[in-house]
């Protein structure tokens, strides 16, 4: 039997980011993954500029963008009017397509480089024990079953999640009621800009790139198809049917490397944690694909719960702190059900009625206001954990803290972002003696202690600012303070 700190089961985007957070942090850490090879498909193609944030705090995230292709807007339930991110403060105000397959295959790169050990072809198929004594993890694999300890076990492990099911957490939501079809292909026949979004009467169409070869994705909802089941394969020529009978018959698609269908399932767990199980990702909500959101908001879950969770096991933080990740991540879940939901309805309806609708919908966009609340929920930018509880109450805790350049003491050039690589606390301040008191509960050796040369970057000119480990604040001080 293997001791461990923590395992994670599920080597996906989420389960392997986890990890990297927790080894970060210190933690003995394996991810058990059932399948024996990386995810081939592209599947999830968008990387929202919140996540390329998080990969910058981490010192990683010109690797992502050194492969993915930047789409300068976006969209919300596939409107005409886009979604703009050039209004905020972030130095990624766009989203990246990147196929999943190598967004999983860089953040596999950035586990292995910390010392994570990944055991591939691992199926977890049943869990014992509790908070006391640690849990066992029972796998089997190609050559028999092996037998994990750890302290706590982090469920990454999507729909059918073996640790939210040890947990005993409901998973309520509503099955599949539209199926949808989705095909990466080649296509001919259709000129314009590479990302395009039809709607009408006959159905609706999204069509985006995939890869530098000519790829796109084709998404696809006919009204006509909408009654398949999800699990009946999709053919080639079933796609092109339906793409034909919206965009015209000249249309022509070819060269398929992967045909699927997918629905609008919606589920939210009720609770995020049971003693020291957790689930995050597609383990803790499920729901229709619109906007690229899930794999993001996974990503975000990840990042939240893996330095609270070392901090914890390392005896450096209450266990209370590990309430507050489903007080502030659960909020979000409910958040994405509910978004998605809305997308769904605008997306997979072509009556006159809800037409009209869409038509109004892409109208109020064209606000500044509107479009920058749907903007900041899709992208995460505008995301602001409730104040109070173990971070406390100072003016600015819970705002997601920008990557504003820094010039050190020293007179050294850096950011804010690369400043919390090393996965602690930041305590950045203009070097004039202001200070912010630290929570009751943490230890002045977690925190990174950095004097600026002038005042420190952002709202109101603050001279002292206290950041968490996943680049939220805890607090500011300005001079009028």
């Amino acid at each position: 039997m293997k001791n461990l700190d923590v395992v994670v089961v599920g080597g996906g985007p989420v389960g392997l980011w986890t990890a990297c957070e927790l080894r970060l942090g210190g933690l003995d850490v394996t991810v058990l993954e059932r399948r024996t090879e990386r995810v081939a498909q592209s599947r999830a193609l968008t990387l929202h500029g919140r996540t390329i944030e998080l990969f910058a705090m981490r010192g990683i995230a010109e690797r992502f963008l050194a492969e993915g292709r930047p789409i300068s807007n976006g969209h919300y339930a596939g409107l005409e009017t886009r979604l703009d991110f050039s209004c905020f403060d972030t130095r990624f105000p766009f989203t990246l397509f990147l196929p999943q397959s190598r967004t999983e295959a860089l953040i596999e790169d950035h586990a292995r480089e910390l010392g994570v050990d990944i055991l591939r072809g691992h199926h977890v198929e049943y869990i014992t024990g509790n908070t006391s004594d640690g849990y066992d993890l029972v796998a089997r694999h190609a050559q028999g079953n092996s037998t994990f300890h750890a302290r706590a076990v982090v469920g990454a492990d999507a729909r059918h999640s073996v640790v939210r099911q040890t947990a005993g957490i409901s998973f309520d939501g509503h099955d599949a009621t539209v199926s949808i079809m989705m095909g990466d292909v080649r296509i001919d026949g259709l000129e314009g800009p590479p990302v395009r979004m039809v709607t009408n009467e006959h159905g609706g169409v999204a069509i985006v790139p995939v890869a530098a070869d000519g790829t796109v994705r084709v998404i696809m909802a006919d009204p006509e198809r909408m009654h398949v089941p999800v699990a009946q394969p999709l053919s080639l020529d079933e796609l092109t049917t339906s793409t034909q009978r919206i965009l015209g018959a000249g249309i022509r698609l070819s060269e398929p490397s992967w045909l699927t269908r997918f629905g609008d399932e919606t589920r939210l767990a009720a609770r995020y944690r049971e003693g020291n199980l957790f689930i995050a990702g597609d383990a803790a909500h499920l729901h229709l694909p619109a906007g690229g959101q899930g794999m993001n908001v996974g990503l975000q879950d990840a990042m939240n719960l893996g330095w609270k969770l070392a901090a914890v096991l390392k005896s450096e933080a209450p266990d209370a702190l590990l309430d507050s990740y489903e007080i502030e991540r659960r909020p979000i879940g409910a958040q994405l059900a509910r978004n998605t939901e809305a997308q769904g309805a605008l997306m997979t309806r072509f009556d006159p009625a809800h037409l009209a609708l869409r038509a109004e919908m892409s109208e109020l966009l064209k606000m500044p206001e509107v479009n920058r609340r749907l903007a900041g929920v899709l992208s995460g930018f505008d995301l602001r954990y409730p104040a109070g509880g173990l971070f406390g109450n100072r003016m600015g805790s819970g705002e997601r803290v920008p990557d504003h350049p820094v010039t050190l003491a020293d007179g050294t050039s850096t950011t804010i972002h690369s400043l919390l690589a090393d996965g602690r606390w930041l305590h950045l301040s203009s070097g004039n003696g202001t200070r912010i008191t630290l929570p009751d509960w943490l230890s002045a050796d977690s925190v990174r202690f950095v004097e600026a040369s002038s005042g420190v970057p952002g709202a109101d000119a603050p001279t002292a600012l206290l950041a968490r480990p996943d680049g939220y604040s805890a607090g500011h001080m300005t001079h009028a303070a």
